[in-house]
C-alpha cells in the first residue's frame, strides 16, 4: 500500500501536465483503456480463466461504469477544475465514505475512533473544499471519491473472479464508456502527442491504473476496508507535497488545517484495536457433599487462545 499511494499521490501531478495536449475526457478515456488493453492481454497470454457466467460478467460491467466511467471521469474533470493538492485530498475521501456501506453490506461494524475518524475527516474536507471558493473541481473530486468507494464494495463481489481479469475487463468496458461520453461532449478528440504526454499517458495507465487496480482490487477481497481505505489519507500527502514541489502550488491555511484533520482521522482509522484480555476461567461453584462437608472448588486449566477472523477465542471446554 505504500507504493500505491505513492503512485496516486504522483498521478495528480501527471494529470496537470498531460491536460494540455488532450481534452479532460478524452485523456481519462485513454488511461482506462491503454491500462485495460494491457491487463487484457496479459491475462491473455498467462492463460487466466475468464468469468465464469453472465452474472459476473454483467457486475464487471457495473464495476466499470462505477468506478472507471464516472470515477476516472469525474476525478480528471476535478483535477482540471481544481487545484492539484485540494483534488489529491477530495478525489481520497473514500475512507470517509465507505465505512456505513462497508457495515451495511459486509457486516463490517465500526469502532468508535473509525466514528470519530468519519466526523473528523469531513469537517477537514469540508474546509479544504471550501479553500478552493465555488469552482465544481472539488465536488467533483468528491464525486470521484464516492465512485472509488463503490468500486471498491464492488470488487468484493468479484472475489470469485481471477483478479488481473476482473481488473482489465472492468476497465476496458468502463473505458469504452467513457470514450462515448467523451465525444458525446468534447467530439473528434483533438490531441497534441508530445513526448510528455505519451510519458504522462503511459505512467497513468501502467503504474498509475493497471498496476495498482491488480494490487488494490486483491487487498480489498481479504481485508477490512475501513482500514485498507484508510492508507489513501496519504495520496494526498504525497499529492500535496509535489503540487508545491513541481508546480510551485502553496496550500493555504486553510487547506493545511483541513489535511491536518484528515490525517488525525487517519490515525484514529489505524490505531491498533484494544483486543479484550479473556476472562480467567471460573471456578465452579462448590457444593455440600452427603455429609455436609463444602467441596473445595478446583478450576480446570484455561484451553489455547486461537483467532477466529476478528476474534480471540479460549478453549475452555
Amino acid at each position: 500500500m505504500v507504493w500505491v499511494t505513492l503512485v496516486w499521490g504522483a498521478c495528480f501531478v501527471v494529470i496537470g501536465w498531460g491536460l494540455p495536449d488532450a481534452p479532460v475526457l478524452w485523456f481519462a478515456a485513454l488511461r482506462a483503456l491503454l491500462a485495460g488493453v494491457a491487463l487484457v492481454a496479459l491475462g491473455g497470454v498467462q492463460h487466466r480463466p475468464l468469468p465464469p457466467d453472465s452474472r459476473s460478467w454483467a457486475l464487471i460491467a457495473v464495476f466499470g461504469l462505477v468506478d472507471v466511467t464516472a470515477g476516472l471521469g469525474a476525478m480528471f474533470a476535478g483535477a482540471a477544475g481544481a487545484a492539484k493538492g485540494t483534488a489529491a485530498v477530495l478525489a481520497n475521501a473514500q475512507p470517509l465514505l465507505i465505512v456505513l456501506p462497508a457495515w451495511w453490506f459486509y457486516r463490517e461494524r465500526p469502532t468508535r475512533a473509525t466514528t470519530a475518524a468519519l466526523i473528523l475527516g469531513f469537517a477537514g474536507l469540508g474546509l479544504v473544499a471550501s479553500a478552493d471558493g465555488t469552482s465544481s473541481g472539488p465536488w467533483l473530486s468528491l464525486g470521484a471519491a464516492a465512485a472509488a468507494a463503490g468500486g471498491t464494495l464492488l470488487a468484493r463481489r468479484l472475489r470469485h473472479v481471477d483478479v488481473l481479469v476482473a481488473s482489465g475487463w472492468h476497465l476496458l468496458l468502463g473505458g469504452v464508456v467513457l470514450a462515448a461520453w467523451a465525444s458525446a461532449t468534447e467530439g473528434m478528440p483533438h490531441i497534441r502527442w508530445s513526448p510528455s504526454f505519451i510519458a504522462a499517458l503511459a505512467f497513468l495507465a501502467l503504474a498509475g491504473t493497471a498496476a495498482t487496480s491488480v494490487a488494490w482490487f486483491t487487498e480489498a477481497r481479504r481485508a477490512r476496508l475501513d482500514q485498507l481505505t484508510a492508507w489513501t489519507f496519504l495520496v494526498p500527502v504525497v499529492g500535496l507535497g509535489l503540487a508545491a514541489a513541481l508546480l510551485g502550488e502553496r496550500p493555504t491555511g486553510r487547506t493545511l488545517a483541513g489535511l491536518g484533520a484528515v490525517l488525525v482521522a487517519l490515525w484514529l482509522t489505524q490505531r491498533p484495536r484494544r483486543t479484550p484480555a479473556p476472562p480467567a476461567n471460573p471456578a465452579r461453584r462448590s457444593a455440600p457433599d452427603v455429609a455436609g462437608n463444602t467441596a473445595v472448588p478446583t478450576a480446570r486449566p484455561a484451553g489455547p487462545i486461537r483467532t477466529v477472523g476478528d476474534l480471540r477465542v479460549q478453549d475452555v471446554t
